[in-house]
């Protein structure tokens, strides 16, 4: 399961897997980031970002496909911080198969939310 915090909310999402996605502040490209849960790090499995710019440069391993530059960081992070900013608008999260919402869905609108690998608990 992927964890969403924000101050004292928290919010469990069923799913071993998300795409994040935003516009970035300055260029206003599109940049989407796939994770995955593995153990208890969530992977970075794939970037994409529709095109170059300001900060944004993607690497040399990256390949263009489908209208954007593609490329597998495999980053093993123990969280993911998301600040919100009045230039970029809210995140938009696609967990597993399910439709893409605002970010704003799952959690009040607050100054960060914090992505993280989540244990499961037994129920008995």
């Amino acid at each position: 399961m992927i964890c969403l915090a924000s101050g004292s909310a928290l919010v469990m999402l069923l799913t071993g897997s998300l795409t994040l996605s935003w516009d970035h502040s300055v260029e206003k490209i599109r940049w989407s980031e796939h994770y995955r849960v593995d153990g208890d790090r969530l992977l970075l499995a794939e970037a994409s970002v529709q095109g170059s710019g300001a900060g944004m440069e993607p690497p040399p391993e990256a390949r263009l496909q489908d209208g954007a530059w593609r490329w597998q960081p495999g980053l093993r992070l123990a969280e993911v911080r998301l600040a919100s900013s009045e230039f970029t608008g809210d995140y938009s999260l696609c967990p597993g198969s399910a439709p893409c919402r605002p970010l704003g869905h799952w959690l009040p609108a607050g100054p960060a939310v914090t992505l993280t690998a989540c244990e499961t608990a037994e129920v008995n």
